[in-house]
């Protein structure tokens, strides 16, 4: 792709409101000097020395996180967290950029912040070795009262905003943003606002969602289509197609190493290929960086092509940040762009 080119559809990202809907979290990092260790008197167990602590946003504040560093000035994210430590912690790493308007972020007191506490022994290498994560979850359902309001401000926030950008990160149904009413109100937001752009992506599947673009791994459109073995990319490429052809909506599969292959209705699939990223990888945060750059690239009158080049090129840098959770700017794209002419 032409710089120039690349250029002309990111000039517009800084143009366009979004709304970032889902499950946000918070990514907290224990980074552990394996050369402090000790043994506890009392329980004469291994004791590891915390040397740093770092928290960010993760599951939607990942893809929060890239649309900022790509450039988006108007924000929305719409979720909960709770009245807990780790809620003060998320609130304030949401509101540290100016982009983003916590008008329709809930802190609630019955729910507890989603939490992922990833322990890091951090080795002379460079290369963090992970421990074992301690998760902070909600493991009944979302409270009547949190979806209600939840969904309000969806309404709301649909004349507002040129993409909606969805993201399940929950295992256990009816836990998260993307449940009951919010799915409705959701439901009601794609009848009322046919072209308006969203695009999803859940870890728990699609069977109750509105009938918006997809964006999901190879494991979950084999699933979504029942096939029973893998797919030959001749094949995965027409039942993408075909997916996309029957829902009248975009269809996007990441395939890991293997790029990415996607489909719009009446046009048959397209594949780019991945980029070559090294030995040492992290590929935490990549399938948020593909996510960010496909909904501003589309948003922005990309073709499907050149938005999966450039998510593409996202992810490519997202796996090379170890220990964290990566993001990719427009700076780092650009480069690595060049060569990758149609």
């Amino acid at each position: 792709m032409k710089y120039s080119r690349f250029k002309e559809i990111t000039d517009r990202y800084s143009q366009l409101s979004v709304a970032v809907i889902g499950d946000y979290c918070l990514d907290r990092y224990l980074e552990i000097d394996p050369s402090r260790t000790e043994l506890s008197i009392e329980t004469g167990l291994e004791v590891f020395n915390v040397n740093n602590v770092r928290s960010q946003p993760g599951g939607c504040g990942t893809v929060l996180s890239n649309l900022i560093a790509l450039g988006c000035a108007n924000l929305f994210p719409v979720g909960f967290a709770g009245k807990d430590g780790e809620g003060y912690e998320l609130l304030m790493a949401l509101k540290a950029d100016k982009s983003v308007n916590l008008k329709y972020f809930l802190q609630t007191s019955e729910r507890r912040t989603f939490t992922y506490c990833k322990p890091l022994v951090m080795n002379d290498s460079g290369v963090p070795r992970e421990l074992n994560r301690f998760d902070s979850k909600n493991w009944i359902k979302t409270p009547e009262s949190v979806q209600m309001e939840l969904a309000a401000s969806i309404t709301q926030l649909a004349h507002q905003v040129d993409v909606i950008v969805l993201l399940g990160q929950v295992d256990h149904a009816e836990t998260g943003v993307l449940c009951g009413r919010v799915l409705d109100a959701l439901c009601q937001v794609r009848t009322d606002n046919p072209e308006l752009l969203i695009i999803a992506d859940s870890r728990s599947g699609f069977a109750h969602f509105p009938n918006v673009c997809l964006k999901m791994n190879r494991g979950e459109f084999l699933s979504m289509i029942n096939a029973s073995e893998e797919l030959l990319m001749p094949e995965l490429m027409k039942q993408i197609t075909i997916l996309s052809d029957q829902r009248d909506q975009g269809v996007f599969v990441s395939l890991s190493e293997d790029g990415i292959a996607g489909a719009f209705p009446g046009v048959d699939a397209a594949h780019v290929a991945g980029l070559p990223c090294g030995d040492e990888i992290d590929v935490v945060g990549a399938g948020d960086a593909v996510m960010a750059n496909l909904a501003l690239a589309l948003a922005s009158n990309a073709s499907t092509v050149e938005a999966m080049r450039i998510a593409m090129v996202a992810a490519s840098i997202v796996v090379r940040q170890l220990g964290t959770t990566g993001v990719a700017s427009r700076n780092d794209i650009a480069p690595l762009l060049k060569g990758l002419d149609e």
